[in-house]
């Protein structure tokens, strides 16, 4: 075989391999389909459009109004933007803010949409669960819980998993809506959602987090650590969890707990409540506090290795997305720093503040927030 011949095969041979490792590094493709994003972190590793070169070209593309109400963190996925408003869930052409289908709930969405094999699922303070056909907006099924549902849904293998603040844990046959099981975990689970690892369902309640077998939600652990436990975000057998608010148990801080026994691993205090849910990536956790700072600590260890002042409380969990850390507060600025190191690539001031989450895909970074006069929107920025 000649030379030339060899080399091309070689160089073939090359490509498809990084092309298999990026398939591997990509499971899902580039969308942010519920609050964790399938991977129970908050970190998206397929996004290949905005990167630290080019993230400070973003502005503004679009706006959409969601009534008085914008704290739903929106879900990405089919070409669409899925977001809840005032007694609305809202699907938005994702590249354009031009409304698909709105679907009229009973009240508030507070909860963050999730999509799953062309249904979307979402909560409501009405105390439904709702199931639409995410290309039309058709109701399929609903379920009714016993009080709010703000928690945000996770679907797998055909299983919804929701929260309500009437204490209980649901799963949920994703086709049908039929009761698969319930937990009581003694008191609101409030907006905690629930995070899926290894067959395991991880949520936070009142004081304490628990572990729940996925297929029968029998009890495995629980571990007392404060009031108003946020979302929890597992990796690698590590459930990183925030507490807020005074409490008997533990102070303000989040905590890395081993995701089969709840152990404590470590604890980081920053000294005031931390009610943002955990973003990580390659090793590294990010989490806002309301002492108005953005956290980079040592995933291993607990070990501060940057923070950053972002002015105001950071409410809002942050999403990782290829070397960028994006953040709001409730004064009304969105910000991407470098993840590695916490230096700020760019802000924008968006409105009066946000309690929802950055998403972030295909090139997209999407933000719920209030506008001045308490009107909530949905703001979406890309590169210009």
């Amino acid at each position: 075989m000649k030379p030339i011949r060899i080399l091309v095969l070689m160089l073939c041979a090359c490509f498809a391999s990084v092309a298999r490792g990026e398939q591997q590094a990509c499971k899902f493709p580039p969308v942010w389909a519920e609050f964790h994003k399938h991977n129970m972190r908050r970190s998206n590793p397929c996004e290949k459009v905005l990167s630290v070169k080019n993230v400070a070209g973003l502005s503004l593309k679009w706006s959409y109004p969601l009534g008085e109400f914008a704290e739903s963190s929106p879900a990405v996925a089919m070409g669409m933007v899925f977001v809840g408003g005032t007694n609305t869930l809202y699907a938005l052409n994702a590249k354009t803010g031009a409304e698909v289908w709105s679907y009229p709930t009973g009240d508030t969405v507070y909860s963050s949409p999730a999509v799953s094999d062309g249904i979307v699922y979402v909560g409501s303070t009405d105390n439904n669960l709702y199931a639409l056909n995410a290309h039309t907006g058709k109701l399929l099924w609903l379920y009714t819980a016993g009080d709010w549902v703000n928690s945000s849904p996770t679907v797998s293998n055909g299983v919804v998993y929701i929260g309500s603040n009437d204490g209980n844990v649901y799963a949920l046959n994703a086709s049908t809506g039929a009761k698969l099981w319930s937990h009581n975990t003694n008191g609101q689970v409030g907006d905690s959602s629930p995070a899926l690892a290894e067959g395991t369902v991880f949520i936070g309640g009142s004081y304490t987090v628990e572990a729940l077998n996925a297929e029968k939600g029998t009890l495995l652990w629980s571990d007392a650590l404060g009031d108003f436990l946020n979302s929890p975000a597992v990796v690698d057998g590590v459930v990183y969890v925030g507490s807020s608010f005074d409490s008997p148990f533990n102070e303000d801080a989040l905590y890395a707990l081993s995701g089969k026994t709840g152990d404590k691993l470590w604890t980081f205090a920053p000294g005031n409540w931390v009610l943002s849910s955990a973003a990580e990536a390659k090793g590294v956790v990010y989490a806002g506090s309301y002492d108005g700072n953005l956290y980079a600590l040592d995933a291993t260890t607990g070990k501060k290795l940057w923070s950053y002042l972002a002015g105001g409380y950071v409410i809002p969990s942050p999403a990782e997305a290829n070397g960028v850390v994006y953040i709001a507060n409730d004064a009304g600025t969105l910000y991407a720093l470098n993840a590695g190191t916490g230096a700020k690539l760019w802000e924008s001031s968006f409105g009066a503040g946000s309690f929802a989450s950055p998403v972030v895909a295909d090139g997209m970074v999407y933000l719920p927030g209030y506008d001045y006069g308490d009107k909530g929107n949905l703001y979406a920025f890309a590169l210009k």
